[in-house]
């Protein structure tokens, strides 16, 4: 046990060290873009697109990062921000559906499927459940509490209280990620030696009929599910060499891992931001499951039909 929770620690540690290279930058060049002209020039000019989906212009910040980085950038840039929970909620159900796009759509290409099949799906989903969120909640217009993240009095007087603030919120998200990563490798290190995940593939196998693919794709749902897209890209891309799953089941599976994948830690780290963490957990599921099940059907009956020798029968009296 000492040795996992060794292990486990210490890829938490590198994961939080490669990922903290990233918020520390992001957060700090957006915190002092905010007092320059350029970042309130591009919110204005995208003030009207975000107002359909409920957010203000100082959203498309956040959204833009988080597509292009990733789900931890994304939310850097969030906690400088001043969003109300609703709007913090509507960003936090788009990043979870659509983030990291340019890596986490390569490594779906690896495994035999369409860049733009995965981009368009995720960025599909994240404007219809933005849009269906802002018309059907009415709720959430106070402002949001992100955890640790220092609330602002007074706007910052000079460039060297810019910077301060700016590295104090960068720090400060470096350790709620810390907190929260750490422990999450060790479990998931605990999972993986104990031989949990591979259990976990056998009880998923019911699962993976249901939504129309073969048993063996549940190693690819049980990798996406646990570590994500771009963490569990090499158990995705053995378990398409080793196991053989056919070109359908790869492209159900993608599709509902783009909808719901690492799903345990995607929802987790959106705690200390003041949400509610549970509507979103059941969005993201009911999402995949919905999309997946109704697709997978369409496609087998499709199939079936191909096969049938019947419809060959009648296409030759024709």
């Amino acid at each position: 046990m000492k040795g996992i929770f060794k292990r486990g620690s210490k890829k938490g540690l590198e994961l939080t060290w490669t990922l903290g290279k990233v918020i520390f930058p992001v957060t700090l060049i957006v915190t002092i873009l905010q007092y320059t002209p350029v970042l309130p020039w591009v919110m204005e000019k995208l003030e009207p697109l975000m107002g359909w989906i409920g957010l203000s212009g100082e959203a498309a910040v956040p959204l833009v990062i988080g597509n292009m980085l990733n789900l931890y950038a994304g939310i850097a840039a969030i906690i400088s921000f001043d969003f109300t929970v609703k709007e913090v909620f509507i960003l936090a159900v788009m990043l979870s559906f659509s983030h990291n796009l340019l890596i986490e759509s390569t490594v779906a290409k690896r495994v035999g499927v369409s860049w733009w099949f995965v981009a368009g799906v995720r960025l599909g989903l994240a404007l219809v459940s933005a849009a269906l969120i802002n018309i059907f909640w009415k709720g959430g217009g106070e402002t949001a509490k992100y955890g640790f993240a220092p609330e602002k009095t007074v706007d910052p007087n000079g460039w060297a209280e810019i910077i301060i603030q700016g590295v104090q919120t960068a720090f400060l998200g470096i350790v709620q990620l810390a907190l929260i990563v750490i422990p999450l490798m060790i479990f998931m290190q605990y999972l993986r030696e104990k031989g949990w995940l591979d259990r976990f593939s056998g009880w998923v196998a019911p699962v993976t009929r249901f939504l129309g693919m073969e048993r063996n794709t549940s190693m690819t749902l049980v990798a996406g599910l646990t570590i994500g897209l771009a963490y569990g890209a090499g158990l995705m891309i053995q378990a398409v060499e080793e196991d053989g799953v056919s070109r359908k089941d790869m492209y159900l599976a993608i599709l509902f891992l783009v909808s719901c994948h690492a799903v345990v830690e995607d929802t987790l780290i959106f705690i200390p931001l003041g949400i509610p963490v549970w509507p979103l957990l059941l969005i993201r599921l009911l999402t995949a499951i919905v999309l997946t099940a109704a697709v997978g059907f369409v496609w087998n009956r499709l199939q079936q039909k191909r096969k049938d020798p019947s419809n060959e029968h009648t296409y030759h009296s024709l």
